[in-house]
């Protein structure tokens, strides 16, 4: 328990030496302020979110509509604004010492929920390529609209998207055909200390009903996370540790109910300020019973959830330092395996705490002018239990994470940038299984930076990589193979350039060269895992896997319309994958081996989103994405099997899907539908079936409104209203079970 508090330590001892090492004289920061108003009416936007980008700082309109954002270090920033039905704002500005930056917003509303203008103030420079990027945000109305059970729920009508599902709880965003750990998923910038990535049957730590927005990252800012992230990060952004004092106590109150599976949750969040301390208070509870399907209910798919959390923010002129801890709990059903495995089902107990400190301190008259400092403890608990209540198989992670990084001013024709160190120690148990106890230890040193040079804007990263691996014991003669210590060093770089030519008009490409170290389940599992219905096997010979990934892009955006178009490659010289062998396993007949292994492949595609407003109150919009993915059969495996192509799908791979939405908005009030749809997916990788396709109908309302001094919000969903029997081809269940049928999702929030 005593690790529980070494975060909190470490980040006091800094903020104290902090002090009294005199950093408390406001002589290198300035403040920026002002106020949002409606554009038609004049009248004050109250509850509008700002954040200041390449920089932790949030806030939040008062009742008049006004905003401080205090400690602010000297420098070039861009400050974007949103809010529920209005268009979402960017602007340049520059904050100078010792000085106030006013700032004033005029805000009009929309029916596009993916519109954004520029405000380009006098003239920094130049058409604004600086405010494009490879990375996107899900934000405002937008969030609120698609917000489901899991994180991969919420993402799943964004273009590129699927999930990847084994029944209510276990869900996974697979991004561009990549999952695992080629998508890392953050909370506010931090690792989740799950196993998510690891089966099919582990859920996703993060509850996507208290983000403030979720970020997705690509290019080489992904580079600062996290490697082998060639698919992108994740990053739900809650802003636990305040980084900022508001003027007032404030806070959330939602609620969210579903037909499909009797569902209700109930949250609650509360922002107390004192003086320079800041109190964030987290309370999250969700359940839901078996959920209903076209061809009746699914057993064993029940779901409760319990998130609970608190930061405490120490905000002074120097920057700041806090320290969140949160505790995560959750029981879900996997649903039973007719065929063998499992014919109950299996009943997961999961439970995770955390504890964090972070600190940031603005550095004078230097060429770095922001230090970062963050620590975690996270301690996960995840217990299976069979149908006689017996464990099946139990895992415990205990994982220390700490980082520090250093933002710099220019150099070159590098306009700013980060640098860092990265660290994190796993110690791994696994028990109902051969799998060894082992631990990991993994270091990281990077730096990512940024320039405009005209209409041009330019991003380039490096992270050099270390990590090494050991079980508790060596075992030269497992069954698996020599069962031992290994290590691994590995660079990965990226580089982006998006130009933009005017009128609205931006064409971008992104390079990456990505790197990843097996992990210790690649490389020592060894033994039944009834819940991902499989006989699990490492390979202690694995090597690192290395991906390049290259992407173009062009964007079109304008007042009544925006569009992308994206072409993605990715190749990698060792894809390491579990490979489902076919062969029964030896101590459990009822599962067959997943063998990891490594092999050449390839994932790539094309990727289309866009949005038209038709009329002045309509708008519609509409994503697709085309995914296909191969792999390099070997000679030996062509010997053992009596294969005779060079190549063949890789599995899990989405088929061509997307969807099209109509909305009609008036007066706070928003009406609309979707349609979405799939493609027959019958490139097929080893033992995968046939998933036919599927169009589904989907409808919405949402109504905003204004009562007092408290903002509310109200989402209704209908989901498969047709109640059409579908099957997604990324789910684990899918020739067992279709997907959920009809469902009426109502979701009350009212912020004060």
């Amino acid at each position: 328990m005593k690790n529980f508090f070494l975060p909190f330590i470490a980040i006091f001892c800094l903020f104290t030496f902090t002090e009294a090492s005199g950093h408390s004289e406001p002589s290198f920061s300035g403040t920026v302020t002002g106020i949002v108003v409606d554009a038609e009416t004049g009248s004050p936007i109250s509850y509008a979110y700002l954040h200041l980008e390449n920089i932790n700082r949030t806030a939040t309109t008062d009742r008049e509509g006004r905003f401080e954002l205090r400690n602010v270090p000297e420098g070039s920033y861009t400050i974007q604004i949103h809010r529920i039905g209005y268009v979402t704002q960017s602007q340049n500005i520059r904050v100078e010492r010792d000085e106030e930056t006013r700032l004033s917003f005029q805000m009009r509303s929309t029916v596009l929920s993916g519109q954004a203008i520029e405000v380009v103030a006098d003239a920094e420079g130049t058409l604004g390529a600086n405010l494009e990027h490879a990375s996107l945000k899900i934000i405002g109305d937008q969030l609120r609209r698609n917000l489901d059970v899991t994180l991969s729920g919420t993402l799943n009508n964004q273009a590129g998207f699927a999930e990847r599902s084994m029944g209510a709880a276990p869900g996974r965003p697979v991004m561009r055909g990549l999952g695992d750990e080629r998508v890392l998923i953050l909370e506010d910038g931090g690792r989740t200390g799950d196993v998510s990535w690891t089966s099919g049957d582990h859920s996703v730590t993060v509850d996507p009903s208290s983000a403030n927005e979720i970020e997705i990252v690509r290019g080489p800012a992904a580079l600062e996370f996290g490697s082998g992230a060639i698919g992108g990060v994740i990053n739900v952004v809650r802003n636990q540790i305040p980084n900022s004092v508001p003027s007032r106590v404030t806070g959330t109150i939602s609620t969210q109910g579903s037909s499909v599976n009797q569902g209700l949750m109930g949250a609650g969040s509360l922002t107390v300020p004192w003086n320079n301390l800041v109190l964030n208070v987290d309370l999250n509870g969700r359940f839901g019973q078996d959920y209903s399907t076209p061809l009746g209910s699914l057993s064993n798919s029940y779901l409760r959830t319990a998130n609970n959390g608190f930061g405490l923010g120490y905000i002074r002129s120097w920057g700041y330092a806090g320290l969140s801890g949160s505790v995560y709990y959750s029981e879900y059903g996997i649903p039973p395996d007719p065929e063998g495995g499992h014919p109950a089902g299996v009943d997961i107990e999961m439970y995770k705490y955390q504890t964090e400190g972070r600190a940031e301190i603005l550095i004078r008259d230097s060429f770095f002018n922001l230090l970062e400092v963050r620590s975690s403890y996270i301690h996960y608990h995840h217990v299976e239990l069979e149908a006689s209540g017996r464990v099946g198989t139990q895992y415990d992670m205990d994982t220390f994470t700490g980082s520090v990084k250093l933002r710099n001013r220019g150099f070159g024709f590098f306009d700013s940038g980060v640098i860092g160190v990265w660290g994190d120690f796993v110690d791994y148990t696994v028990f109902g299984s051969r799998t060894p106890k082992s631990n990991s230890w993994s270091g990281a040193a990077f730096a990512i930076q940024e320039a405009d040079i005209g209409p041009l804007h330019l991003e380039a990263g490096l992270r050099l990589n270390h990590t090494a691996a050991w079980p508790e014991q060596e075992r030269p003669n497992s069954y698996i193979g020599h069962v031992r210590e290994r290590s691994f060093t590995g660079l990965e770089s990226s580089f982006s350039a998006i130009y933009n030519f005017g009128q609205g008009f931006y064409l971008g490409s992104t390079f990456m060269h990505s790197w990843r170290a097996p992990s210790l389940e690649e490389l020592y599992s060894e033994g039944p895992h009834l819940a991902a219905y499989a006989f699990e096997i490492g390979n202690p010979d694995l090597d690192a896997e290395r991906g390049l990934g290259t992407e173009i892009f062009a964007r079109y955006k304008q007042d009544n319309f925006n569009m992308q178009l994206a072409g993605y490659y990715n190749s990698f010289g060792n894809f390491l994958h579990a490979q489902d062998t076919g062969r029964p396993s030896i101590p459990r007949a009822d599962l067959n081996e997943f063998q990891y292994v490594g092999t050449e492949a390839s994932i790539y595609g094309l990727e289309l989103s866009g949005e038209y407003q038709l009329l002045e109150n309509l708008a519609i919009d509409g994503n697709a994405t085309l995914t296909i993915g191969d792999r390099v059969v070997s000679e030996e495996e062509k010997e053992a099997t009596g294969l005779t192509e060079s190549n063949q799908p890789l599995p899990m791979i989405p088929p061509l899907n997307g969807n099209i939405g109509i909305r009609y908005a008036l007066d706070g009030f928003t009406i609309g539908g979707r349609v979405r749809m799939s493609a027959k997916q019958n490139r097929l990788g080893e033992f995968e079936t046939v998933t036919d396709s599927y169009t589904i109908v989907d409808l919405n309302a949402q109504y905003n409104f204004s009562w007092g001094n408290t903002l509310h919000t109200l989402s209704l969903n209908g989901l498969n209203i047709f109640n059409e029997e579908y099957y997604n081809h990324l789910s684990l269940i899918k020739d067992i079970f279709p997907e959920p049928g009809r469902s009426v999702n109502l979701l009350y929030r009212v912020y004060f």
